[in-house]
């Protein structure tokens, strides 16, 4: 039986999924994402990755490779840029997503210069933050 679509589109797990991203102070495993919503009726991962797998294609999340966790999207027009680049601090965790025009111009033109038609990436830097570096 399919999920219901709430009026912005979304169904209620996506939404839900979403909210406990947005809530969120650092990224989430799939796996504590379905801790957070077991009192929602959230009883398999395959609930979590289906909703995931949306918010992420529409471009409202984003996976971190490195860290097998995800982040809700920061920016409002996020589902326009086809790369993403966040800073991840190896000391206390924080993720900081960072939007560059610039960067997404520049990558795209290396990699057609090779005949490489890009559609999207992510960039993970990995580093100390300002409260960390200087602590």
């Amino acid at each position: 039986m399919a999920e219901p679509q709430s009026q912005d589109g979304l169904t209620r797990n996506q939404n839900l999924v979403l909210m406990a991203l947005t809530e969120a102070r650092s990224p989430l495993s799939a796996y504590t994402i379905l801790d957070r919503l077991r009192g929602d009726g959230f009883r398999a991962p395959l609930q979590v990755y289906r909703a995931l797998d949306k918010l992420i294609e529409i471009g409202i999340v984003h996976r971190l490779e490195s860290m097998n966790s995800f982040v809700a999207c920061s920016h409002a027009q996020c589902e326009s840029h086809g790369q993403t680049a966040f800073t991840i601090c190896q000391n206390c965790g924080e993720v900081t997503e960072l939007a560059d025009d610039e960067l997404d111009s520049h990558l795209k033109a290396m990699a057609a210069r090779s005949g490489f038609d890009v559609r999207h990436s992510t960039i993970e830097l990995r580093g100390f933050c300002r409260d960390c570096a200087t602590g």
